[in-house]
């Protein structure tokens, strides 16, 4: 068809060296792999995601503004897989103050320091270690990207409940394309597990069909040349009170 024509044009139209960087941290690599893979990036990175029309940092720090009861300037905010800085940036266009930050590249988290943008910044590889600070410090807490098939596992989601405070918020983001679907339904199944245990409520899951530019005409929604992906935005439940035995 005609538009599925289009839809090759604008993925060819991505330089070649993008689109093999961009699928090689979306494959199914091992971890120390794909570590490597993302400390190659950084260096590209912001270049790469300019090129691909990458929305999710816009999206979802508009989401979190939105949905703040207080003054953003005030809120504790942690960034998680933070990458160079991008969710940063533009949690700081709405007013919110330098946030926490950790990701798994050393790389990346180097460019991170050097952006200026963040308090304080850890490794930490989420899914396969816990994040390095208390239960309950943050008032929102963001995992922007990162949520995909071969990266992080849906099930690291009870960690970042963890560091949140009770009526803080959770944002985070999938993409929508044909090989993240998979993926996609396992964190919704989870998403919903946790508020019918009554650990979070939704405020937001916000479908954007154009997420960022396809890598390819099979990842290309109705061949428009680009993906959807999805902002979800919760609120952590009041802990209730203790039983007395």
């Amino acid at each position: 068809t005609g538009g599925a024509r289009a839809g090759a044009r604008m993925a060819a139209l991505l330089p070649s060296a993008v689109r093999e960087r961009v699928s090689a941290v979306h494959g199914a690599a091992a971890l120390p792999e794909l570590l490597r893979h993302y400390d190659e990036w950084a260096a590209r990175y912001e270049e790469d995601v300019a090129a691909l029309q990458y929305r999710a940092p816009v999206l979802a720090a508009a989401a979190l503004a939105a949905a703040m009861k207080g003054p953003p300037g005030a809120a504790r905010v942690l960034d998680v897989c933070c990458g160079t800085g991008l969710v940063a940036r533009e949690l700081q266009r709405h007013g919110f103050s330098s946030p926490d930050g950790v990701d798994g590249s050393e790389e990346m988290l180097c460019l991170a320091r050097a952006s200026g943008l963040y308090r304080e910044l850890w490794p930490c590889i989420l899914g396969s270690e816990p994040l390095p600070m208390p239960a309950g410090r943050y008032d929102a807490v963001t995992v922007v990207g990162a949520l995909g098939e071969g990266q992080v596992p849906s099930a690291a989601i009870t960690e970042l409940l963890r560091v949140t405070r009770p009526g803080g918020l959770l944002c985070m983001t999938t993409r929508s394309n044909p090989s993240n679907l998979r993926y996609k339904a396992k964190l919704e199944a989870m998403l919903e597990r946790l508020e019918n245990q009554g650990a979070w409520e939704k405020v937001l899951a916000q479908e954007e069909e154009r997420w960022e530019r396809a890598t390819s005409e099979e990842e290309s929604t109705q061949g428009t040349g680009y993906i959807s992906g999805v902002v979800y935005l919760y609120r952590k439940c009041p802990v209730p009170p203790l039983l007395e035995s």
